[in-house]
């Protein structure tokens, strides 16, 4: 490969926001930089400046579009947070020529196309609903690289099906026709590789064409899609299934430009085309590493349950309004459907809901066309039967944010799309009616009495949450509801609410309206001899006696002033709304705050495991980049306590000693009690989550506590054991569900426990669990501990229950059993320096990474993914150490075996572009090498060893001194 050929492959592969310069290339090149700038000028290709001038311009295009009068201090920031690395002052001076553009016609060109004025600027992708919302990113990444110049940016749509890849693609080609960044009729084909893949050779001579009698039936000569595709777009859906000989085909047009028809034995053709592929698949798996080199560009689409409630209530309407045009008909959309299609699953994604939505219409539509409707109503009955399914069955609580789309049915037609008034929603609320519908819709759908008791029961707790976030997010006029209900009801409403208020002091006085409505209604069906019928009695007076005892007593007022007689059915439904409109305790309490600390990715995982096994979000994560000064964690720090401080002080669980010092700096600067406790682990989190929910613990008790413990893994040998050995199965939730994992145990391995005790211990009955084990176990040895939480004990083997259900984890046990696997001692530094994977070596970035990560390959140490993920983990941001010193790094599931390589650089070279590096420790590490990389860390920040090691003259010096110094 020629240095021009090298020259293009480099800028095809960079960074649009962040293009190189000619000096960057060179450097990449190890030539010179006039040869990188002779050769670009010859070629056409603008300067690094000039290729991000554009970006920036229409950047800075949108923004001032959203807010004309934006101050440039913002605007720049504002860039900056987007990627660019740009300066006030040049963004003064883009400013003027965007404001230009914007003033400027349709007809006016710039250097790279039409960029649209200001009264015409929503482009092809404002068809997209969330265009400006939640995909915005991506949309930001399609105007990219389409406009990039010369040809655009080849590129890779990655989502689940349904999720709107083709469309997107669609958009991108409109977009670039509107831009003039492609001729105006500039093809766009579309290939679905997924029809072809059962015959490779088809799939080839489709895309490429083929010569006479290159195969049986090849008769003539005939174009391929890439041919007649050329100066075009070219979509290939489902690009995972183009076979390997195909990829390299069209990695090699993507850098040729050159391609060859099925038959021919000459590369004697031409084309232009800007790739964009679609797949659903995990890229790093589905395609070769060179073929994904060359698509720069990924963009990730959400799947549908993953979009805001706002975009998808904005998709159903859009469908929903289609059909109602398609009909020629008004419709009318329930609003349990709306909220249906608001939370189900929707597996396919977008292409489903629409597919659903028709589904419902068409069945909608038979109704009314058999009874002779001049509507077309679309109810819960009439959705296809797997949604009702799933709703009805769900035991999912009511979304909060939900409700605030969802209050009334939906009325649509051809021209108009009208919503009725939330203010009357609370009047509608009719809980015997509901019962009444939801009852004669199930009996239709064949339901048992037995089922529908039990899915109206549910139902019903949902619907009366709702009944209470509408109230306390709306206010109701009063008048309305007394000149509906009466006045005599309504004080009889109030006179509840004293009387309860007295023994419930959160309950709110937002009940008042609903339940005087509630009243309304029992009165007149008591009236009218209905049955008043409760399916959720027997629960409620379990589950609410305090509240049911109360709202006795509200019956018993209501009987003396209205002279009727309300069974137990109606002191049920009293007490769920005492029970809906009281204050939730997290409303009332203040709560010591509790933040996790870490170097690298731990402390967000460890903060959400506790935060989900408790069901709250209290625990909050804060991760310390590997570049990341310690002045700079400070300051994060300091935000982040000033952000969830509640007034009872903030808890710092920290995973290195060397950040305790923060405590008294952050309470010096902020005036919050703090404590920082210099070690942390996954229970003590936990531990610390559960402890600050309780309104009597305080900051200073917690911390006292955990100081006084023992939270550190015993590094010296275990203690002499008896010959007895057992199993601990151990469960947070309780020694109920330990006892069902030993049955679990006994029930799979047999006669294999015959001497074995199986001890279940429950964690929530224990305030020392490893006291609690060192107890039940009376000096045996422990053979393994079983369970959902690790209680790290005495470095004892530990299998998750989840585990259990694969076959491995009982492989697993069975050895343990037959002393085939040794309890692993503590882990060294030393464990994982491996002296056939220490260098002496020259070369650049690129390469050296290249040569490392293939031996570590080569001594299967990673697999072959790993590679592309440090790549990935480059581009995220700098791996450079002060000092001289790299950390680069991929992800952990790459990982066969924690290993840590080091090359020596016999020249410096230059990591970022302006820091020069002689040492590299690529770190090939898992979730589970936690303890490796703080022993690097450690050695790392010594200088002292730093300096010999620099002055090692060998591989194996430098190794003797890397274990001497980790011993």
């Amino acid at each position: 490969m020629d240095t021009g050929q090298l020259i293009q492959m480099i800028l095809k592969s960079e960074d649009p926001k962040k293009p190189l310069t000619d000096h960057e290339i060179a450097q990449r090149l190890g030539s010179s930089r006039e040869l990188v700038t002779r050769f670009r000028k010859i070629k056409g290709i603008p300067d690094s400046r000039e290729r991000r001038k554009t970006l920036v311009i229409q950047e800075i295009m949108d923004l001032i579009n959203k807010e004309y009068s934006i101050s440039e201090r913002k605007l720049t920031q504002l860039l900056n947070d987007h990627g660019y690395h740009v300066t006030r002052s040049v963004v003064s001076g883009y400013r003027r020529e965007a404001e230009l553009l914007l003033d400027e016609t349709n007809k006016n060109v710039s250097k790279v196309g039409r960029i649209p004025n200001q009264e015409s600027h929503r482009t092809a992708f404002s068809k997209m609903i969330g265009y400006d919302g939640s995909l915005k990113e991506q949309v930001g990444q399609a105007k990219a690289a389409v406009i990039y110049p010369p040809y655009g940016l080849n590129t890779l749509i990655l989502g689940p099906s349904g999720a709107g890849k083709s469309f997107l693609a669609e958009l991108m080609h409109q977009f670039a026709v509107e831009t003039q960044s492609f001729a105006e009729n500039a093809p766009f084909m579309t290939f679905n590789c997924a029809d072809y893949a059962n015959n490779p050779q088809l799939l080839l001579a489709q895309l490429f064409g083929y010569q006479k009698g290159a195969f049986t039936g090849a008769n003539e000569d005939k174009k391929g899609i890439v041919e007649l595709c050329n100066k075009g777009i070219l979509f290939l859906d489902e690009i995972h299934r183009l076979p390997a000989e195909g990829q390299e085909i069209l990695f090699y047009l993507l850098d040729k430009g050159k391609f060859r028809r099925l038959g021919e034995s000459a590369l004697t053709r031409s084309a232009r085309i800007m790739l964009i592929g679609a797949t659903t698949e995990d890229p790093n798996k589905a395609l070769l590493l060179t073929f994904r080199r060359r698509i720069p560009m990924m963009i990730e689409l959400p799947k549908f349950a993953a979009r805001p409630i706002s975009e998808r209530f904005a998709l159903i309407k859009m469908f929903f309004t289609a059909e109602a045009k398609r009909l020629g008909n008004v419709l009318v959309i329930k609003s349990e459907v709306l909220r249906s299609l608001l939370s189900y699953s929707c597996p396919g994604n977008i292409g489903q809901l629409q597919s659903d939505i028709k589904v419902s219409c068409a069945r909608a539509f038979l109704h009314s066309a058999i009874s002779q409707e001049k509507r077309i109503l679309v109810n819960f009955q009439n959705m296809p039967d797997y949604v009702r399914d799933e709703i009805l069955t769900s035991d999912k609580g009511i979304d909060p944010e939900l409700s605030a789309f969802i209050y009334n049915d939906l009325v649509l037609s051809e021209k108009t799309q009208v919503e009725k008034n939330k203010q009357n929603d609370l009047l509608q609320n009719n809980i015997y009616q509901f019962i009444d519908d939801t009852y004669s819709e199930m009996k239709l759908d064949g339901y048992s009495d037995e089922k529908i008791n039990l899915v109206i029961g549910t139902l019903i707790e949902k619907k009366l949450e709702r009944v209470a976030m509408e109230a306390r997010a709306n206010t109701l006029n009063l008048d309305t509801v007394t000149n509906i209900i009466g006045k005599n009801i309504y004080e009889l409403a109030c006179r509840g609410y004293k009387l309860a208020k007295k023994e419930l002091p959160y309950l709110q006085d937002k009940i008042i309206a609903p339940l005087a409505i509630h009243l309304s209604s029992t009165y007149g069906r008591t009236l009218n001899h209905q049955e008043i019928h409760n399916p959720s009695l027997h629960h409620v007076k379990q589950k609410y006696m305090v509240e049911y005892h109360i709202a006795k007593k509200i019956v018993v007022l209501i009987n003396r002033t209205l002279d009727v007689h309300l069974n137990e059915d109606e002191v049920s439904f009293i007490a769920m709304y005492l029970k809906n409109f009281q204050t939730t305790h997290r409303e009332r309490e203040k709560h010591v705050a509790v933040i996790v600390l870490s170097h690298g990715h731990v402390a967000c995982g460890m903060a959400d495991v506790a935060n989900r096994l408790l069901g709250v979000n209290h625990a909050v994560g804060l991760e310390m980049d590997l570049s990341d000064s310690p002045n700079l964690m400070l300051e994060k720090t300091i935000q982040l306590v000033r952000k969830v401080n509640q007034g009872k002080g903030c808890l710092l669980l920290a995973d290195m000693g060397s950040l305790v010092i923060f405590g008294d700096i952050i309470h010096e600067r902020t005036s919050i009690p703090v404590r920082v406790i210099g070690r942390v682990d996954t229970l003590m989190v936990i531990e610390c989550v559960r402890r600050a929910l309780l309104p009597e613990d305080s900051l200073e008790r917690i911390a006292d506590e955990l100081d006084s413990k023992n939270y550190y893994y015993n590094l010296g040998e275990p203690a002499e054991k008896s010959q007895g050995k057992v199993i601990v199965t151990l469960c947070i939730t309780g020694k109920g569900a330990a006892q069902k994992i030993k049955n679990y145990l006994y029930d799979s391995l047999g006669i294999e426990l015959k001497n074995i005790e199986v001890i279940p211990v429950g964690y929530t009955t224990s305030k020392d669990i490893h006291a609690t084990i060192e107890q039940v176990v009376r000096g045996r040895k422990i053979v393994a501990i079983v369970g959902t939480i690790d209680p790290e004990y005495e470095n004892t083997p530990f299998i998750t229950a989840e585990e259990l259900l694969t076959g491995d984890a009982l492989v697993r046990l069975r050895n343990m059993l037959n002393n085939k696997v040794m309890i692993k001692a503590f882990e060294k530094l030393s464990d994982v320096i491996d002296p056939n994977l220490i260098y002496f070596e020259s070369g650049y970035k690129d390469d050296i990474i290249d040569r490392m990560c293939q031996n570590l390959v080569d001594h299967q140490k990673v697999d072959a993914n790993y590679l592309l993920s440090v790549y990935k983990r480059e581009a995220q941001g700098n791996t450079y150490l002060d000092g001289g010193l790299a950390i680069p790094h991929g992800e952990g599931r790459y990982v066969t075996k924690p290993t840590i390589s080091i090359t020596k650089l016999t020249e410096p070279i230059l990591w970022d572009g302006k820091h020069p590096v002689d040492m590299v420790f690529l770190l090939a590490l898992n979730i589970k090498s936690k303890g490796y990389f703080e022993q690097l860390f450690r050695l790392l920040s010594d200088s002292e060893v730093i300096r010999q090691l620099r002055a090692a003259q060998s591989n194996e010096e430098l190794y003797q001194m890397l274990i001497k110094s980790t011993k």
